[in-house]
């Protein structure tokens, strides 16, 4: 059975992906039947199964997948080969930077952390990099570099299958 439907009327695009608006077509943990959900490219990327949803204005796209219980909300970002299940998986931190934006970071299934913030998509090693030459050595690049032990530790017994799919 189907816990919710894309809405194609409520769509947008982003990073060139087209990304639609999801609505609950039952209740379920949380979320009552007619709740609008966050936002997806595609059905798999939110498993009609268990009580895994995504809300408010957090996208899934590429080939991630949420599933289990878990919840991706607010500004959320997951994308490449992602998955998102229980409760430890990802993680969302803001405000943070020059922006006072949020950043996401999650396990991919090859097991590699992933950071989304602001136009940046791409590894934590990739990350620490950027902000290093983005920011030199100013309060932001200091506030990014402090945040990446942070969730390397808050991610590191996180293993990623297929089986848990």
């Amino acid at each position: 059975m189907k816990k919710f439907e894309l809405v194609s009327e409520m769509s947008k695009e982003v990073f060139g992906k087209k990304l639609f608006r999801i609505r609950a077509l039952i209740s379920f943990g949380i979320v009552n039947k007619g709740d609008l959900g966050g936002w997806v490219e595609k059905e798999d990327n939110l498993s009609h199964k268990g009580d895994a949803w995504v809300s408010g204005d957090a996208w899934v796209s590429g080939d991630a997948r949420v599933f289990g219980n878990a919840r991706v909300f607010g500004d959320a970002r997951v994308f490449g080969d992602a998955r998102v299940f229980g409760n430890a998986h990802w993680l969302s931190i803001g405000p943070v930077g020059s922006e006072n934006g949020f950043l996401s970071a999650f396990r991919q299934k090859d097991n590699s952390i992933m950071v989304y913030r602001g136009c940046f998509k791409g590894t934590i090693e990739e990350f620490e990099s950027a902000v290093k030459k983005t920011h030199g050595d100013n309060e932001f690049s200091k506030e990014y570099l402090a945040l990446i032990p942070f969730i390397k530790l808050r991610l590191k017994d996180v293993e990623v299958s297929d089986e848990d799919e």
